[in-house]
């Protein structure tokens, strides 16, 4: 029996968001605040029987807030379990009330927490006329959180994430259409506490390991005492007398200690020579506390650890703290595997950010051994190291909106073949993809080096600022990553970046042309053949995605930036390039030529020479704020970044303005400030600040983004 899909409605930070899980290991990978958290303490209010009955009870913090106005909807949290075990107490559980016990054991059901307003309130919500919103109003007014109770269904038959449904179930607000009674074949039998599935099954939480040193010292969270009480109630009572008469004659001895005895004397002489004998104990002594009971016996023990290569053995206070996380995260594995020898029906471990000062190699070991087969075990992370060992079909990945988060598949609807290619490419480098608000992917080396730093020094801000990810595909196979963005999979921009390879040449042949001039024409048009086949195909691949969207070089990434810049960008490495000093001379001089069959010639020469990679690390040195962009990459990174803040836009006018002023152009932007405080405050629109900007400085290269926003 394994969990394979939970839905929640308007709780916390999950407006409506459904999670797939398969049989084995998941991953739940998300940014920080992305509802991670959350996502465990709605499978733990359903699955933990070691939380307080009083975690049931839910307030008005945990209504999601993109609700608003809370009063009167539900919280749902339902769980869908698969490969339902025969046995009859978990049957029991589903096919009670309406059940027939003499049918075929079910082999999937549903297990639902309703958080919703008492029946009382949902008679008066039902009993409004339609559309009468004065009443409705009234009755939500007088509503508290104290007219709200906690009930468990199972046996449910529709899709709680379907809005239709919520409606349905629920009520319609905006008309004023309210059900009632409950219709029990839509949202499940309501099930008695009695038959909990908490008591049937084995489930451990491992929260996350931030200070895991404060609990080891904090009884009730030491993971190591949980572990020794739960043995001390298998010791063998024979086994044990032998150690508890021990503990009763070590307290003797102590007790009968010279210095014992004296301290007990004094105490007692001192009392009767400060209020005389009447007013003395009658009787006084210090005795020795060792329990010999063995629960308490065994919690008096410490345990100490030896770091690798160390002869030493200390507390754990004294390890580091990837140490102290590492013996924590054992020690209650260990507990979830004393649970799980207790034959439950299913077992389910639930780890929390396991990653928390482990090293890169401990997390994908950890990962890639802890597999118990038959325990379904859930990860949240945002570590690349666990994502890149990851099955992708077995990963939901979270993405935060404003005031609320989805969930997404990204293995959702591909087929095995589609899915192993993806998993291929999902490296440490590129599981970034699966992190980041938008993406860029590029075909090379020159791609990936050179526009982080473009971004980075003519509009002040780094892509990682604004969540952007660029993924060097080093191929154009771009299909490989792109499956992934889909209204079925990852619903995020993704931009994919390439060439066109127009040719920088006449390709047609002439009768006077050398074998070498027409050797390099006819290398010319192959290049321009396939850069046509393959804007035909991504087209073709792409059409009717919203989520994609192709951005070409005309020529190529080299080329269209040497063209569209002044030949110093370019001039200034050629010294590093060649040391023969009539060809640095005529290399100079052909990168200051307006025709593009000479310079791209000579850039792709040296780019070629010194390799992409390193040549981008070349022309990168010699670019600065006044550098130019290809505006097919500025298109890029706008369509990657649906939503650009206003803090980032400002800053990047304030960069702008700091290169003038660096510059020493003589331009006066107090008032131009003054209006960048005033569109911080959302006093006026961008427009405006855009057209008083360019009135003044005419010509920016901060201006070839901006405009596109």
């Amino acid at each position: 029996m394994y969990i394979s899909n939970v839905s929640i409605v308007n709780y916390k930070s999950f407006r409506n968001a459904k999670f797939s899980f398969k049989e084995g290991i998941n991953t739940i990978i998300g940014e920080n605040g992305s509802g991670k958290t959350n996502l465990f303490r709605a499978i733990r209010l359903l699955l933990d029987d070691n939380l307080l009955r009083m975690s049931y009870k839910l307030d008005e913090s945990d209504f999601n807030r993109h609700l608003g106005a809370w009063k009167g909807h539900w919280i749902i949290i339902s769980i869908e379990f698969s490969n339902l075990s025969p046995d009859e107490e978990i049957q029991a559980l589903f096919v009670h009330g309406t059940g027939d016990v003499t049918e075929e054991p079910l082999t999937k059901a549903t297990y639902t927490l309703l958080f919703r307003p008492k029946p009382d309130i949902r008679i008066r919500l039902s009993e409004l006329a339609d559309g009468d919103t004065v009443g409705l109003e009234a009755i939500l007014d007088s509503l508290s959180i104290d007219d709200y109770e906690t009930k468990f269904t199972g046996k449910s038959t529709v899709d709680f994430n379907d809005e239709n449904v919520y409606k349905d179930i629920v009520g319609d607000f905006e008309n004023v259409k309210f059900p009632f009674p409950d219709d029990t074949s839509k949202i499940g039998i309501l099930i008695p506490h009695q038959l909990s599935i908490s008591r049937e099954v084995s489930f451990t939480f491992i929260k996350a390991l931030r200070d895991v040193v404060s609990d080891f010292h904090n009884n009730r969270t030491n993971p190591l005492l949980t572990l020794l009480k739960a043995k001390s109630e298998d010791i063998d009572e024979d086994e044990y007398a032998n150690i508890s008469n021990q503990v009763s004659e070590l307290n003797e001895s102590i007790e009968q200690l010279q210095d014992v005895l004296d301290v007990t004397d004094n105490i007692s002489q001192t009392i009767k020579e400060t209020v005389g004998e009447t007013y003395s104990p009658s009787s006084l002594s210090i005795k020795s506390s060792l329990s010999d009971e063995a629960n308490k016996l065994l919690q008096s023990l410490k345990l100490f650890i030896g770091e690798p290569g160390e002869d030493y053995e200390g507390g754990i206070h004294e390890l580091s703290l990837g140490g102290a996380n590492l013996i924590y995260l054992t020690l209650k594995l260990l507990e979830f595997k004393y649970q799980k020898a207790n034959e439950t029906f299913a077992n389910f471990l639930l780890i929390e950010e396991p990653e928390a000062h482990i090293h890169t190699h401990i997390q994908k070991s950890l990962f890639d051994k802890l597999n118990y087969g038959d325990t379904q075990i859930i990860y949240s992370t945002h570590s690349t190291q666990i994502s890149e060992v990851s099955n992708l079909s077995n990963i939901n990945v979270l993405s935060k909106k404003e005031n609320y988060a989805v969930a997404y598949q990204p293995a959702n609807g591909l087929d095995e073949p589609r899915i192993i290619k993806l998993e291929r490419y999902l490296d440490a480098i590129r599981t970034n993809l699966l992190f980041a608000k938008g993406v860029i992917l590029v075909e090379g080396d020159a791609e990936e080096i050179l526009i982080p730093s473009l971004i980075k020094k003519v509009l002040g801000f780094s892509l990682d600022e604004i969540g952007v990810s660029i993924i060097n595909i080093r191929s154009t196979g771009f299909e490989n990553i792109a499956d992934i963005f889909h209204d079925d999979r990852i619903q995020r921009n993704c931009a994919i970046l390439t060439d066109l390879d127009t040719s920088i040449a006449d390709v047609a042949i002439q009768d006077g042309d050398s074998d070498a001039i027409k050797k390099y024409k006819t290398k010319c048009y192959n290049s321009e053949k396939k850069g046509k086949e393959r804007q035909e195909k991504i087209a073709e691949y792409i059409n009717d995605n919203r989520w994609i969207e192709a951005f070409y070089a005309h020529h190529t990434f080299e080329v269209d930036f040497a063209m569209l810049n002044q030949p110093e960008v370019v001039t200034g490495i050629v010294e590093q390039v060649y040391s023969d000093p009539d060809t640095i001379d005529l290399a100079k001089e052909q990168l200051a030529s307006d025709e593009v069959a000479i310079v791209g010639k000579r850039i792709l020469t040296m780019a070629k020479q010194e390799g992409k990679g390193w040549f981008a690390i070349l022309l990168g040195s010699s670019i600065d704020h006044n550098t130019k962009i290809p505006n097919y990459i500025l298109n890029a990174i706008r369509f990657a970044t649906p939503k650009m803040n206003r803090e980032i836009i400002a800053g990047i006018f304030n960069h702008r303005i700091k290169t003038h002023l660096k510059d020493a152009n003589g331009f006066n932007f107090n008032d131009l400030e003054i209006n960048l405080r005033r569109y911080r405050n959302n006093e006026i629109e961008l427009p405006e600040i855009l057209d008083e900007f360019e009135a003044l400085v005419l010509d920016d290269r901060g201006l070839d983004f901006l405009r596109l926003l």
